[in-house]
């Protein structure tokens, strides 16, 4: 016979929950969420007065709470929908009990978009931005500028496609083909990317892997102390990344003028752009072409790896542990994926900012 589960049952397991270190209880103590309520509303406020009757609307600090653990988890928005009823820890986190109502996919779905169509992340991601250095965490040491590959469904194009694509034109086959152009991301691309062989037993070089990858690009730029996201660009996978360095990845408000990159980064106009910014290049020097290093340069090169390697574990976690990977069409839409797992990834560490800090 089945026993009824009480008030106080679901009261002594959240308590548990707590006990054992609940990692989402830990995160609503240092994200006030609330801060985001005004641009989220602005973003959703319908144009004309709800009709009478019905059930009201979902709160949206509720859904975009969803949509950060649809980020923290690297999950599509039904099996969000399907752990939030599931998972006590879930509905604590976004302020339901057992028997709440929960925003379906659609819901969540429809929410994304308004957001998307009201150019709302960028302000979203600048007000958690503020938050984070208002709590005492501000940009210093310097800055760590790199990018990171971030697949998307791959298409299945003939070459006359691509090349229609390239040129920024719809192939005329699809044209009458409404359903399948939905399906179709125009704006994802296909590049290359090298991976250095290792040396064999006997001694002798091995080639280099190339790895073809479709999708997009998150360029970042974090500040060196505290290992926060401060700025952002998403682009198709194909935009190199040295040139994205002069579109705003730089951070003014870094209280060192230090930059660090990888040789990619390396260029006449980014050294000239940064002296004018008052910034200090600790960019890689590249090997010349046709000669070894030199000696001097490695072992510059690498002291300054020692530090601008710590950009590589914002992306292991990002990619690793939350899964990042982009499963909708187009450059918006993968621009909104990005962010938000930037924005998961930003919260995340400033929750462990926060209980370092409580233990010193």
């Amino acid at each position: 016979m089945a026993v009824q589960i009480g008030f106080w049952d679901v009261e002594r397991r959240l308590a548990e929950l707590s006990a054992e270190g609940d990692p989402l209880e830990t995160l609503s103590k240092t994200v006030d969420f609330e801060l985001f309520r005004p641009v989220l509303e602005r973003a959703v406020r319908r144009r004309s007065a709800p009709s009478k009757g019905g059930r009201p609307g979902f709160d949206a600090v509720l859904k975009f709470k969803m949509l950060v653990l649809q980020s923290l988890h690297g999950l599509a928005l039904g099996r969000t929908t399907y752990l939030v009823r599931d998972r006590l820890s879930w509905m604590r986190f976004c302020g339901l009990g057992p028997g709440d109502a929960v925003p379906d996919a659609n819901t969540l779905w429809d929410f994304r978009e308004a957001l998307i169509t009201a150019g709302a992340f960028d302000d979203l991601f600048q007000r958690l931005d503020r938050a984070i250095s208002e709590a005492g965490y501000l940009p210093m040491s310097g800055q760590i500028v790199d990018a990171t590959l971030v697949s998307a469904p791959r298409q299945r194009n003939t070459e006359t496609e691509k090349q229609t694509i390239k040129e920024g034109k719809v192939p005329e086959d699809w044209r009458d083909k409404p359903a399948k152009l939905r399906q179709k991301d125009r704006d994802a691309r296909w590049t290359v990317k090298f991976s250095k062989g290792k040396v064999r037993e006997d001694g002798t070089p091995q080639g280099d892997i190339a790895i073809p990858h479709f999708g997009y690009k998150n360029h970042v730029s974090i500040d060196r102390k505290h290992g926060i996201i401060r700025r952002a660009l998403v682009t198709d996978a194909a935009a190199a990344d040295g040139a994205r360095l002069r579109e705003g990845l730089i951070d003014p408000a870094n209280t060192a003028s230090d930059v660090w990159a990888d040789s990619a980064y390396r260029s006449e106009a980014n050294e000239a752009f940064l002296a004018e910014a008052g910034k200090v290049s600790r960019i890689h020097r590249k090997k010349p072409k046709g000669k070894p290093m030199p000696r001097a340069t490695a072992r510059a090169n690498a002291v300054k790896s020692r530090i601008r390697s710590r950009v590589e574990h914002v992306f292991a976690e990002m990619k690793g542990r939350m899964g990042l990977v982009i499963r909708t069409i187009g450059l918006a839409r993968a621009r909104a994926t990005i962010t938000l797992a930037n924005m998961a990834y930003n919260m995340k560490r400033w929750s462990w900012l926060d209980r370092q800090a409580e233990r010193a």
